[in-house]
């Protein structure tokens, strides 16, 4: 078993995911990084890193997940710190949406449920000390159209941390969500330039986010942070109905 504790992100390949895995790298932790498709950016991630290991798994398989928790036990043989990061959106409208993308929303938090699960019941009970930090996001709770299964997951996230504490009361196990604004990431690049404007209207501090910004929280959850539990942190830049 690795010395030095262990982070796991998932997701942890691109975007928020890999500025956590960077901002934990520099907090001490050796970084698991967690992948399903983008086997290219993790293998550069992992090398520019260095101290972590990769990860592949598609979370909504539940047997997937069973055979990722049994690589990093045998690899790493601890997780000290979860990142639920991993996230799907599918964009449409409530009428024209299709049942199965409503479905492929849905089995990604059925995952999440089942990996925290896994972890806590593997590692984090057994040494009587974690960390679960969850990434949800504004829309969680502010809602926002054509997105109505994603917002439904992001307010489940927080739901979820909330429970989790609860649950996990006495154990020495911190469970928080940190919800981002709008941040640069690949998802808001593609988007046109007048929905960017008229976001950046909306935020106090009049410009978007970026994800290292999210993962400096993530970061102090992870090493510090030790009176702060079951709570939701927004990092939205002062957006409007965040």
């Amino acid at each position: 078993m690795i010395e030095k504790p262990v982070a796991l992100v998932t997701g942890g390949a691109k975007g928020i995911g890999a500025a956590c895995c960077r901002a934990l790298l520099a907090e001490g932790f050796h970084v698991g990084i967690h992948y399903n498709k983008s086997a290219e950016n993790a293998q550069k991630l992992l090398e520019e890193i260095k101290d972590g290991f990769l990860i592949q798994a598609d979370l909504s398989d539940i047997a997937q997940a069973d055979s990722m928790i049994g690589k990093i036990k045998d690899t790493v043989g601890r997780v000290d710190v979860l990142v639920n990061n991993a996230g799907h959106s599918v964009n449409a409208d409530i009428i024209s949406m299709k049942m199965e993308l409503f479905d492929e929303q849905r089995a990604l938090m059925r995952g999440v449920w089942y990996l925290t699960k896994r972890i806590l019941r593997q590692f984090m009970i057994r040494s009587s000390t974690g960390r679960i930090i969850n990434i949800s996001s504004v829309v969680g709770h502010t809602g926002n159209a054509g997105q109505i299964p994603y917002t439904m997951e992001k307010a489940a996230m927080d739901a979820f941390t909330k429970s989790l504490a609860r649950e996990l009361k006495g154990r020495n196990i911190l469970v928080n969500s940190v919800a981002p604004g709008f941040i640069d990431t690949e998802m808001t690049k593609e988007l046109p330039e007048e929905i960017k404007n008229k976001a950046t209207e909306a935020i106090l501090l009049e410009r978007i986010g970026r994800p290292e910004e999210v993962a400096e929280v993530v970061a102090f959850l992870a090493k510090k942070g030790s009176y702060i539990n079951g709570t939701v942190i927004h990092v939205n830049g002062g957006l409007y109905g965040g």
